[in-house]
């Protein structure tokens, strides 16, 4: 509790705070659940889809500050995930959530949070944090939510610097499914719901990295039976499902190092001479397979709003993306072709083998939340698929 009042602080006392690796500390208002947690501080420019955002896998190991004030608007539903269990640790908010108001809500916004045990820091200034991320790159730093504001302050800042980083780490097994499954869910309608895909044109292997629920829901609208496999399956367990295409799925953490496994697989379907998509980490583990290299962004691009250039059509396409690594153009082979950039820094965001029925992107196709501008890439991937059959 803070001082009584007419004293000369009657500030109430903070109840959470976000410690840094330097040293810095940014007091606030706990929220979702009381603990603490370490990861990365990045930043999402989204302004809708905050349970899309927090369940995505891609977000393993990321503390996320959102930078639109207004999170909680829409409440929390068990339609809206991207996973059953969130990968991100925790959320850094201007002010505090929302109360809910739309129809589909079914649960407060900071009630979900604590459902899933993570924590929450509001009343700071996300702004100047996000300027500092944007400048300086994504620190890592440690969540912690005490109601009786109590906080260990040294031993915080200790936690935080000796967390390793991104940088070398493998979690796409932390978040890839447990052994293979069959996907048939198909895209939402209002009054309907989620559809089922009751007759798919196509077979296609999905291999999981960290796959997003909504990835899986387009290629099955496309007209696919979907088949996900572990991030660790091998070659011929991907060919016993005799698919007519491999898609490589999004993830988290550092494709280097999920490409020690992930990598050989890749390259032995390319063998097969199998249509293949990648998405995201897909994306990047595609180069790494094709000969490129990869590297860690200063900040990497999160947000629903990024311009992102179709360099055969011209056309610009408004993007969905979360990743901290990008492929190294220049890395790249002959035979391999940069067919999409980023108007924001010019960094990659797509790449197609010639003659080969290959192709990637970095950024989300399939939203989720964000722009549909680039739904047309499982349209293509299905015609690469039916034009190699022919």
């Amino acid at each position: 509790m803070g001082a009584a009042p007419g004293s000369l602080d009657d500030t109430p006392k903070p109840t959470a705070v976000l410690v840094l690796a330097d040293g810095t500390v940014i007091k606030g208002r706990g929220l979702g659940a009381e603990g603490k947690a370490v990861g990365e501080v990045c930043f999402n420019t989204s302004m809708t889809g905050y349970q899309e955002i927090m369940t995505d896998p891609s977000y393993a190991g990321q503390i996320i500050t959102f930078t639109f004030p207004h999170i909680g608007n829409t409440g929390a539903n068990p339609e809206d995930i991207e996973t059953v269990t969130p990968a991100a640790r925790g959320a850094v908010l201007a002010t505090d959530i929302t109360e809910p108001s739309n129809w589909r809500a079914a649960q407060h916004f900071d009630a979900w949070l604590k459902s899933h045990r993570l924590p929450a820091i509001a009343g700071i200034d996300t702004r100047a944090l996000t300027k500092r991320i944007r400048d300086g790159g994504a620190p890592n730093g440690v969540i912690a939510h005490a109601k009786d504001g109590v906080f260990d302050i040294p031993a915080l800042v200790k936690e935080a610097k000796a967390w390793p980083g991104l940088d070398g780490m493998d979690l796409a097994k932390d978040v890839t499914c447990r052994q293979t499954y069959h996907w048939d869910e198909a895209g939402w309608s209002l009054g309907g719901g989620y559809a089922k895909q009751t007759q798919p044109k196509l077979k296609v292997v999905a291999i999981d990295y960290g796959a997003k629920r909504n990835i899986l829901r387009c290629l099955s609208s496309a007209g696919f039976d979907v088949t996900v496999v572990p991030a660790t399956a091998s070659a011929d367990d991907v060919l016993q499902h005799k698919p007519d295409g491999v898609f490589l799925s999004n993830g988290p953490g550092d494709p280097a190092a999920t490409g020690t496994y992930a990598v050989p697989v890749i390259q032995a379907l390319m063998r097969q001479e199998l249509p293949i998509f990648g998405i995201c980490l897909g994306h990047q583990m595609l180069a790494l397979a094709l000969g490129g290299k990869t590297r860690k962004m200063a900040r990497g691009h999160r947000g629903a709003n990024h311009p992102v250039k179709d360099l055969a059509t011209g056309k610009v396409e408004i993007t969905s993306q979360n990743h901290g690594f990008e492929v190294m153009a220049e890395s790249l082979p002959k035979n391999v072709n940069v067919t999409h950039v980023s108007l924001f820094d010019g960094t990659n965001e797509g790449i197609e083998v010639s003659g080969k029925p290959i192709f990637s992107v970095q950024y989300h196709p399939e939203a989720s939340p964000g722009p549909q501008d680039s739904h047309y890439l499982f349209q293509r991937f299905v015609e690469k698929i039916e034009a190699r059959k022919r």
